[in-house]
């Protein structure tokens, strides 16, 4: 289940959220197939003024995109072209809803979940 949490400066957040969910559950779905859709979990977090800083100044050019993927993503032969599209789907999706001068300063993280480690509803999700 692919689940995404997303910071961005609360300015470039308001009013876009159902695009950004929507560009970004597409963005998955380029990747993996069809079959992710529905699995798709969006989390998004603004950040307020002054919250987001780079090199000690306040920025709101930044954005933070985490990911979590099953470990076994990071074991396939073809883990390498699978990830880099990922990398560049999701700041693709950031960049065209929040804004192309976030590009440079968009991190997007992929956290490993091992298949004994996901829990959804309380229960061990296989």
């Amino acid at each position: 289940m692919p689940h995404l949490t997303v910071h961005l400066p609360e300015n470039r957040l308001a009013g876009r959220e159902p695009l950004l969910v929507a560009a970004l559950t597409d963005a998955i779905v380029e990747v993996y197939g069809a079959w992710a859709r529905d699995l798709v979990s969006v989390r998004l977090a603004g950040v307020p003024e002054g919250r987001f800083a780079q090199g000690g100044k306040a920025v709101d050019t930044k954005a933070s995109v985490v990911l979590g993927v099953r470990a076994g993503v990071f074991d396939r032969p073809d883990a390498a072209r699978i990830t880099a599209r990922l990398g560049t789907a999701l700041t693709d999706a950031i960049t065209r809803v929040a804004g192309d001068d976030l590009r440079s300063g968009t991190m997007v993280e992929l956290v490993a979940s091992p298949p004994d480690r996901t829990f959804v509803g309380g229960v061990l999700s296989v």
